[in-house]
Order: C-alpha cells, then sequence, then structure tokens
C-alpha cells in the first residue's frame, strides 16, 4: 500500500486530521474552584503529547491540542466539548475532572460519537462507548480502603464527610454498604457545596461521636479550609485518634492545604509521586523539568498523563484515527510504561490498577505503607452496591 493511500485511508474519518497533523481537545477547570485540582491534569496531557511528537507523532502526525476552560461550571464543561467535537472535529477529548462535569458532557460525547479519555478516580455505575476511564472506579478505591483500615487499624466506626455532588454522594452510599457488610457503624454523614469554607460545626459533631476513622471526600478548595479547621481544633492526625482516610487529596491538593495540616492523614488511590520504579522515577523528573521543580504530581494527574498515550496506542493498533475503530481497538491495550507501574484497558472501558494506601508527610508527599499484591480488575457495576 502507497503512503499516500494510507494518508487517504487515514482522512476518511471526518476529523480534524491532515497528512501531518491530528488535533485533539483539552479541557479541564483551569479557573473557578476547582482549578487547584485540575491544573495538574493540563500540564500532564501537554507532557505526554510533546514527548509523544518528540517521539514521531501518531500515525507520522504531530499532535496539536487546542484546550478550552471548563471553568468550574458544568455547563460551561458541556458547551465547550460540543465546540471541540462539531466545530473543532477533535479526534479525542483528555478532559474532565468531578463526575458533575463528566456527567455534562457525556451526553455530547455520545451524541457526536466523540472519545473522551477521563482521568479521576470516580464511583463507577457508568460504562459509555465514548469514554475510556484512567482512574479508578469505586470498588478498586474504596473497599481496598476500607478493607485496608479495618485490617491494619481494627477500624469500627466511620464518620463519611463529602462534597455534596454524585461523587463523594455515590462513593459514599458504596462505602457505607460495604461498612454494613463487614458489621462495622456508620456515626455520621455529611455533605457541603463545592467551595464551603466552614467546617466547625461538623468537626465538633465527629469530636462528640469519637469515630475511630473520619472518611472524606471533599475536593476541591473546600480541602484548604477542612483540614485547616481539623488541626485548629486539636485534632492531630498524626495520633489516629480519629484517623482521616480520604479518597480525594492528591499531592496537589496537599500544595494548597499545606504539608503541615494534613500530616498523618491516609489517602487510597493508585498512585503517589513517591512510588520508586523507574516509569515513574523518569516521568516525576521529565514533569518537573517541563513545569518546574516546585511542582507535584497527584493520582489524578498521572491519570491524565496516561490518557493521550493509551489513545496512541489505540489509534496505532487500529491504524485509524476513526473513533469506532479506536473504541474497537482498545480493550486489551496495554502500557508497560505507566508511571503507576502496568495498566490495561478492560473490556468495560476502565483500567486495571493496584490500589495503594499512602501516609501524608510534612514535606507535602505520601509515604506508600500498603499496595494491594494484584492488579485489581475494574468492576463499575457491583453486585450488591447499586
Amino acid at each position: 500500500m502507497s503512503a499516500a493511500s494510507v494518508a487517504q485511508e487515514v482522512n476518511t474519518t471526518g476529523l480534524a486530521v491532515t497528512d501531518d497533523t491530528v488535533k485533539v481537545g483539552i479541557l479541564h477547570s483551569v479557573t473557578g474552584t476547582m482549578a487547584i485540582s485540575e491544573t495538574g491534569s493540563v500540564q500532564a496531557e501537554k507532557l505526554a503529547i510533546e514527548q509523544i511528537n518528540a517521539a514521531g507523532g501518531v500515525l507520522g502526525r504531530q499532535i496539536e491540542f487546542i484546550q478550552e476552560d471548563g471553568a468550574s461550571d458544568w455547563p460551561t464543561f458541556a458547551e465547550k466539548s460540543r465546540k471541540l467535537l462539531r466545530q473543532d472535529k477533535v479526534a479525542a477529548v483528555f478532559g474532565c475532572w468531578t463526575s458533575a462535569s463528566r456527567k455534562a458532557v457525556l451526553p455530547v460525547f455520545e451524541q457526536y460519537n466523540g472519545m473522551l479519555y477521563y482521568p479521576t478516580f470516580y464511583e463507577g455505575l457508568e460504562q459509555s462507548p465514548n469514554v475510556i476511564y484512567t482512574g479508578q472506579e469505586a470498588t478498586q478505591q474504596i473497599l481496598a480502603g476500607i478493607d485496608w483500615v479495618v485490617d491494619a487499624k481494627e477500624a469500627k466506626t466511620f464518620y463519611l464527610l463529602g462534597s455534596d455532588y454524585i461523587w463523594p454522594r455515590t462513593s459514599n452510599k458504596i462505602a457505607r454498604k460495604h461498612i454494613d457488610k463487614l458489621g462495622l457503624k456508620v456515626v455520621g454523614e455529611e455533605y457541603y457545596p463545592l467551595g464551603h469554607t466552614q467546617f466547625n460545626s461538623v468537626i465538633n459533631k465527629i469530636k462528640l461521636r469519637k469515630p475511630d476513622v473520619i472518611f472524606a471526600s471533599v475536593v476541591g478548595g473546600s480541602n484548604v479550609a477542612f483540614y485547616k479547621q481539623l488541626k485548629a481544633a486539636g485534632i492531630d492526625m498524626t495520633k489516629e485518634k480519629p484517623l482521616v482516610l480520604t479518597i480525594s487529596v492528591t499531592e496537589d491538593e496537599i500544595l494548597g492545604i499545606g504539608g503541615e495540616n494534613v500530616q498523618g492523614a491516609y489517602a487510597s488511590m493508585k498512585y503517589f509521586q513517591s512510588l520508586t520504579n523507574q516509569n515513574n522515577e523518569e516521568f516525576v523528573k521529565a514533569f518537573k523539568e517541563r513545569w518546574g521543580d516546585d511542582i507535584v504530581i497527584g493520582d489524578v494527574t498521572q491519570a491524565a498523563y496516561l490518557g493521550p498515550w493509551l489513545w496512541k496506542a489505540a489509534v496505532e493498533k487500529a491504524g485509524s484515527f476513526d473513533v469506532d475503530k479506536v473504541r474497537e481497538a482498545s480493550p486489551g491495550i496495554e502500557l508497560t510504561t505507566a508511571p503507576e507501574g502496568y495498566v490495561k484497558i478492560h473490556p468495560n472501558h476502565h483500567l486495571w490498577s493496584k490500589t495503594r494506601i499512602g501516609r501524608a508527610k510534612e514535606n507535602g508527599q505520601y509515604e506508600v505503607v500498603f499496595e494491594t499484591g494484584e492488579l485489581i480488575e475494574p468492576d463499575p457495576f457491583p453486585e450488591g452496591y447499586q
């Protein structure tokens, strides 16, 4: 087959693909309450694209990106995703952070047959032919985290605390069912709006009820207020009474909170910057060289970095940028170069991955204290948890 006919075949997609370039979208909040969390994803996606381009691109084409700001506003995410797919005709979009933003764009991606690479750990209970979920779903993150705190710390009582939208509410529903199954007890459950900064009343309730574990899924800028107020109220997380187990505070958030305000808390994630493997050491070095020495890398940032690489692998396996062909090629794609270690796309469009528990240190990094022996199979629709 001649090079010309190969180019012609690739160009039948109707997407923004020329003989030399292919356009993709980056869609995250770089303004508003979620910017503290999402900026790292933008940096990771840009780094991956630059590295892919330096290595020859995808099917011989250089990747060009069009970046849009979701502005921490869900209707804006929907509007921007429509622009990227209809007007810009991008071949893929790397984006969203909150489940609310993902739910807002999902009908758009399904209507216009776009492909979204979504990087955030999330509540599960979803599977779309138009999304590759590069973060963990709830059973991978929550069940393993609760099992660890029960086994390792003999926890028996839990206080569930989250921001008020779909991810924390559904995550806590799954957590509550698992805690019930283990014959243990939830002694409180509270939700606060995104951007909320007054946590003193709930901290007083926590002190009154004395749970073994504060299970926290507070997101974005609210974390700064929550952890500072916890410390100011005399809760010393290094003493683990109560123990704080978060599923939402990555190194990115600690940068805003301050390591001294979160020291001693535990997090259940699949990735921490402190992981000691060659892939991660090279990734952290490249990330700091590109974005500055004082930068930190959290779980979602790493999962965002996987997006362009997984897309490249699927496009090359398909021999085309066509979304239907890329979708068909995606299950079984393996990435041996992932900073978290080896990952693989499941037929349900989620990734097989390990779960790790990290303990926050004063310097803003996590010390890994536990990891699952095997990769955990993603199960977005767990029986008995829906």
